[in-house]
């Protein structure tokens, strides 16, 4: 190396983001790869930046004040940064470290016109770029101005949107330093932006260009439109020449300028199709070294492209690995499962060895591959069919791909007489189950019995042993879930409520008949456990002291916080209450498909603030009244529809069907939610058996804490026990990768080369301005909007309504308390929508952004029938 305080560029490459900043990391490592050019240079390195604020007193003072400032607190952090800028600035550069940068720039040439970047350890890394949150400045001239400009640089590092930014990308300033790149700097004829994935789409096989003429921070601060050139497979497929009428040019004794472009230049391409197809041969030739996709700054100069910067595009959602090359169409499981939140490793990987299906995981989220069944005619039918009767958004998305006639090549259907694939072909209906409700009951007591037998088996398993256990019980799991018996019963509810909303339409012209149809029908599991939740209300309100210590337990914790309440008047009782309710439906939690998520037996706090709302918003008996008000309602329903019926032609025959399909539904519809209670409760003993073992490699000095657990698959977890040993980095890695997963919204439909769809609903039905959706529970309802998107959070009053990314089961107790529901993920059958019928509750679901177009607070109407929202302003 140079020496400490100074590296050569082409001495760096990208592990040494300690040393040169992730600019300077990545420059080095550019420079290194065969074929491309990045203009000379040297990095100075962070140990001169610690160097420098170690030596300055002053400056520890301030980051401690900056450090105890809220993340909202904008003026204390716009002050304080402020202030360190300007002590930085103020610093003279000691004298070792400017004379190795001074010698450095001698061999550049004294003179030589210098771009001086900014190079911070927390920039251009794979999880966030942090683009354009420190400086850079160009054409600097002389060793006496690059080292001022070195200073300004290592400021920049406390900007205001540098020190927000990392923030919100929960980085301490602390662990946070600064290289300053120094390079010569090129005088371009045309410069810009290239990625080697469409930022939009996200396709991996198409990159664009931007292209303007001069310097490229024309293009970045916006003072142009750039020209775009989108190539795929080394073709220009599209292009759009600007009229660039300004550009930024260097000034011969140092410094920039703003010029105007001349007439008849400014509608010239500032590249020709040639180069701007050579431009991204050299981009693929850089996302092959890095192996991400990548945002890269270039300069075009003497006909020879310089690369000035290159950083990976963050934004894209991950690809799930693949075998071969062939084109691949993945649909969420998430949107699904009413769960689109990044899953931990642990979750993930123990909810595909549970899974019927097989499943792939992608940006901390699990996707189906149904190219196959798209493939083939007659189960792309049913599976288009059972997707748009369940989410419309998917089926739009799956169609949008189809389209393309080149993307699924067709597989013949099977010849006569050829074998039957395995398994029902998607989207066929079995056989309809008699509306018996024994079959319920039996189907209910088998899902007992299997969990009780695995909660008597797992007590006497440990270590490795534990594991092999575990993969045997996976089968049973899924040979429960798999059941004839219980698919019949649960596609019987469905399919009986499909006849009923398709025929009553036709013959009565009603929408959604049956939801109203359905209101308490029995063996709800889910809906049971909202009402269950009004009941321990009634226990609850009788006694001011455990109001008021709910009231003021948002500071307690959640071990012993149950025992506490026994201290207090009615206080025994109110615990012996909650215990009774976690007993039941303690392994439930918001996200509860994966298992690392905390269950309310883990953290019943959790349950307080939908507790304190019952007791406000409702008198005793609630539970009861709402059950009973909802049956009498159905049973009214049912008479007007029946008796409407019979006044039409063929009324008598179409009446008896009806009251078939009624009768059906009532008996199955409940059970629809069972099936889930039966996993989460197997997922619960799962669970402790392995926090147990846990927390055995935490004595073992193994891992740090046992959660680390979580950040690691089943197979993974299952080795560290074997061996008791884990890679020391592995955690820090996937404790990284999930923060960034988190920053990323899942795609309902993803494609293998990248494209992530959403769908559209394509209706025009809905009035100007209204936010469209998918109608799952009929009725409408005008209210103030209660935007919440954690449970816990919750605080309701009497006809709110409540707007959320997701409802899973966990969140029905909030149902009994609001007039109506607003997501932006869901389906006619997903859990949200289910309960909404159950308690009658209008409802719209995937709506896309809900929670950011609606304000908490606002008025809105929620038309549950014609799907659609009205916001009527505060």
């Amino acid at each position: 190396m140079t020496g400490q305080y100074v590296w050569e560029l082409h001495e760096a490459d990208e592990t040494q983001v300690a040393a040169v900043g992730g600019k300077g990391a990545h420059l080095g490592a550019l420079s290194r790869i065969d074929g491309i050019g990045v203009p000379d240079g040297f990095c100075v390195t962070t140990d001169a930046f610690r160097r420098v604020m170690a030596e300055e007193p002053s400056l520890g003072e301030r980051l401690d004040r900056l450090a105890r400032s809220g993340p909202d607190d904008r003026e204390a952090i716009r002050a304080l940064s402020a202030e360190i800028r300007t002590i930085i600035e103020d610093i003279i550069v000691p004298d070792d470290i400017a004379t190795a940068v001074t010698g450095a720039l001698a061999r550049l040439g004294e003179q030589a016109a210098c771009a001086v970047r900014s190079s911070a350890t927390a920039e251009d890394l794979p999880t966030a770029s942090f683009a354009g949150q420190q400086d850079t400045y160009l054409n600097v001239v002389g060793a006496r101005s690059v080292l001022r400009h070195v200073s300004r640089c290592w400021a920049s590092l406390f900007t205001e949107r540098a020190v927000t930014y990392r923030r919100r990308n929960g980085i301490d300033d602390r662990t946070v330093h600064m290289a300053v790149v120094v390079q010569r700097m090129v005088f371009p004829h045309a410069a810009g932006i290239l990625f080697t994935a469409d930022p939009v789409s996200g396709n991996r096989k198409v990159a664009t260009v931007d292209a303007g003429f001069g310097l490229g921070e024309a293009l970045v601060s916006g003072l142009v439109n750039p020209d775009v050139f989108t190539v795929r497979n080394g073709e220009i497929v599209a292009r759009t020449i600007a009229a660039k009428e300004r550009a930024i040019d260097a000034l011969p004794a140092g410094g920039t300028r703003e010029v105007t472009v001349d007439a008849q230049r400014q509608r010239q391409p500032a590249l020709t199709d040639a180069q701007a197809v050579r431009l991204v041969e050299l981009g693929r030739r850089i996302e092959g070294h890095f192996g991400r996709p990548q945002d890269i700054e270039w300069c075009l100069a003497d006909g020879d492209f310089q690369i000035v910067q290159s950083r990976p595009i963050t934004t894209l959602f991950p690809l799930p690995e693949a075998d071969d090359d062939e084109n691949r169409i993945y649909v969420s499981v998430g949107h699904q499962q009413m769960m689109t939140d990044t899953m931990k490793p642990l979750g993930y990987s123990m909810w595909q060895l549970t899974a019927m299906a097989p499943m792939q995981e992608a940006g901390g989220r699990l996707f189906v591959d149904v190219t196959r069944r798209l493939a083939s005619p007659t189960s792309r039918a049913g599976l288009l069919d059972l997707m748009g009767k369940g989410d419309p958004l998917v089926r739009d998305a799956l169609e949008t791909v189809l389209d393309r006639d080149d993307f699924v090549l067709p597989l013949p259907d099977p010849a006569p007489g050829a074998p039957a694939p395995a398994g029902p072909p998607p989207g066929a209906a079995p056989a309809p189950a008699e509306p018996d409700p024994a079959i319920v009951a039996e189907l209910i007591d088998r899902s007992r019995q299997s969990v009780a037998a695995l909660e008597r088996d797992i007590r006497t398993q440990s270590g490795p042993a534990l594991f092999d256990f575990l993969r045997k019980a996976f089968e049973e799991h899924k040979r429960v879930l798999g059941d004839p018996l219980s698919m019949r019963a649960i596609m019987a509810g469905m399919e009986a409520t499909w006849w009923l909303n398709d025929n009553l339409q036709e013959w009565l012209g009603e929408k959604n008949a049956a939801d109203t149809l359905t209101l308490s029908a029995p063996d709800n599991i889910t809906s049971e456990m909202g009402l269950a939740l009004l009941d321990v209300a009634d226990v609850i309100r009788p006694y001011p002291q455990v109001v008021a210590f709910l009231e003021d337990a948002e500071d307690a914790q959640d071990a012993g916080f149950l025992d506490a309440l026994s201290r207090l008047t009615g206080g025994t009782e109110a615990r012996d209450a909650v215990r009774a309710y976690l007993d039941r439906y303690g392994m439930r939690c918001a996200g509860e498909i994966d298992i690392t998520r905390p269950r309310w037996s883990e953290s019943p706090l959790t349950l307080v603030p939908a507790i304190l709302d019952n007791v406000r918003n409702f008198g005793p008996g609630a539970a009861g009244r709402r059950f009973e008000e909802g049956r009498q309602k159905a049973r009214q329903k049912e008479q007007d529809v029946l008796s409407r019926l019979r006044a039409l032609p063929d009324g008598e025959q179409k009446a008896a069907a009806t009251k078939r399909m009624i009768d059906q539904v009532r008996a199955f519809i409940g059970y629809r939610e069972y099936p889930k209670y039966g996993i989460i409760s197997r997922y619960f003993v799962y669970k402790q058996a392995l926090l147990a073992e846990a927390e055995r490699l935490v004595r073992a000095q193994v891992l740090a804490e046992k959660e680390d657990a979580f950040y690691l698959t089943f197979p993974e977890f299952h080795e560290a026990v074997r061996s008791q040993r884990v890679d020391d980095g592995l955690i820090g890695r996937r404790k990284e990768a999930f923060r960034s997963y988190q920053a990323l919204t899942p795609p309902r439909v993803l494609t293998s080369d990248g494209e992530a769809l959403s769908g559209s609903y394509r209706r025009d039905d809905a009035p100007a301005g209204a936010l469209v959706g998918l109608p799952v529970s009929a009725g409408a309802v005008e209210g103030r909007a209660r935007v919440i998107l954690d449970m816990a959070e919750a605080d309701l009053e009497a006809g709110d309504i409540l707007v959320t990314t997701f409802t899973d089961p966990s969140w029905s107790p909030l149902f009994v308390g609001i007039a109506g529901l607003v997501t932006e993920v869901g389906g006619l059958m997903t859990h949200g929508a289910v309960i909404a019928r159950e308690y009658g509750l209008p409802a719209v679901v995937g709506v896309e952004r809900a929670t950011r177009l609606i304000r908490d607070g606002q008025r809105i109407r929620v038309h549950g029938t014609d799907g659609y929202v009205e916001l009527l302003g505060d």
